[in-house]
């Protein structure tokens, strides 16, 4: 546990779920580093009323994550809005609990729950069950897909009532 707070400047208590709490066995850092189209979500504020959203994973050190979340405020014609947090995988968990730091010094537990073999779905959740993000490599996903993945969401504990559907376009990026 000092080794992770002396290099990540965060205690791995505050970031790793309890053993029980749903996460994926292994990720696979090259195959999950995309774009991920926010296809429904328990949102923070400040994405209440978002439209494209996308978050963009890109390698940045061995354990770092560049991450560039982008969205449309109040409409697919609404401004752009931009935000650049840096997650940082915790070490043994199988790179599946990342500590996501938007402001510095502060950094917030952000768990892949689960991540599809092809790696075209993903739920990233939180302990805390306050946000969870349903995400897939298209802007869009077959209703079948969607279900089952709402049906993940609820036995992590989430109310599947509290998500809202982000509306994505099909052409083009946010």
């Amino acid at each position: 546990m000092s080794f992770m707070k002396r290099s990540f400047g965060f205690s791995a208590k505050s970031i790793v779920p309890r053993d029980d709490f749903p996460r994926a066995q292994l990720v696979d850092l090259d195959r999950y580093m995309r774009d991920w189209y926010v296809i429904a979500h328990k949102p923070p504020s400040i994405t209440r009323t978002a439209h494209n959203s996308v978050e963009r994973y890109r390698r940045g050190g061995d354990r770092r994550i560049d991450v560039t979340f982008t969205f449309r405020k109040d409409g697919f014609g609404g401004k752009l809005k931009t935000l650049r947090p840096t997650g940082f995988v915790v070490p043994e968990t199988g790179n599946a609990v990342w500590a996501m730091q938007f402001i510095w010094p502060i950094k917030m537990q952000f768990v892949i729950a689960y991540v599809s073999d092809d790696y075209r779905h993903t739920i990233v959740a939180r302990e805390r069950l306050d946000f969870v993000w349903i995400m897939s490599s298209e802007p869009s996903i077959e209703s079948n897909d969607y279900n089952r993945l709402v049906e993940r969401v609820a036995r992590i504990g989430y109310n599947p009532a509290h998500l809202r559907v982000v509306p994505q376009q099909k052409t083009g990026r946010s």
